[in-house]
């Protein structure tokens, strides 16, 4: 009887859930998921990972409206409703014209940037004034991309984390790191009610997890 009992309940257990045809991860300008996403398709062939970009002003909307199942964000962030892993810090840098005089230095303090124009974009992560420096005669560009054109024509110098600066890079440009400035941090996000066995998945590719690994 009891192994009968057993075996009906074996017979009546649910079937194993497929996985999700795909998964959307987004992303902000300047983080690199490529090795992860590399182990993803190497994991979960059956289920393709769409790249979404999404804007650091919209990162919060963008998991909350759905347009992605987990994002690589930059913090801070509103954590109401969400889940967050910070993964990496992001290190600033100053972005000059290559016939800037700063470029003679191999690294800058705040103090080297006195007397400057700083010219600081909307989409700005870092949100560092810097004392000594000058604000532009001019309005702020929308966006980073924009205001690293602008700093190529030699009218100011910019602070974003390094792989911003990477992402825009132009031959009449150049950065140099900045001692003593914010960092950046990346981080994982997403929503607390979506937490389902593709980003769970995700998050163990991110944390170093073998496909043996225990999610413990």
């Amino acid at each position: 009887m009891g192994r009968r009992d057993r075996s009906n309940r074996k017979q009546d257990a649910p079937p194993a859930t497929p996985p999700a045809e795909v998964f959307r991860l987004g992303a902000v300008p300047g983080a690199t998921p490529g090795k992860w996403i590399s182990l993803w398709r190497e994991r979960m062939p059956r289920t393709r990972l769409d790249l979404v970009e999404i804007a650091p002003t919209d990162q919060r909307s963008a998991l909350l409206g759905g347009q992605a199942d987990a994002a690589l964000i930059r913090l801070p962030v509103e954590r109401t409703h969400l889940h967050v892993i910070a993964l990496y810090d992001e290190v600033p840098v100053v972005v000059m014209s290559t016939d800037s005089a700063l470029t003679v230095a191999e690294e800058l303090s705040p103090d080297d940037l006195a007397g400057e124009v700083l010219i600081t974009a909307d989409d700005d992560v870092l949100g560092w004034p810097v004392a000594g420096t000058r604000e532009p005669a001019f309005a702020a560009p929308a966006e980073t991309k924009a205001a690293i054109e602008l700093v190529a024509t030699g009218v100011g110098i910019l602070i974003v984390p390094m792989s911003l600066a990477r992402l825009h890079h132009r031959k009449d440009v150049t950065y140099r790191p900045l001692t003593d400035g914010p960092t950046s941090t990346v981080a994982l996000a997403w929503p607390e009610d979506r937490t389902t066995p593709e980003v769970e998945t995700f998050i163990g590719i991110v944390r170093g997890r073998s496909i043996r690994s225990s999610r413990s």
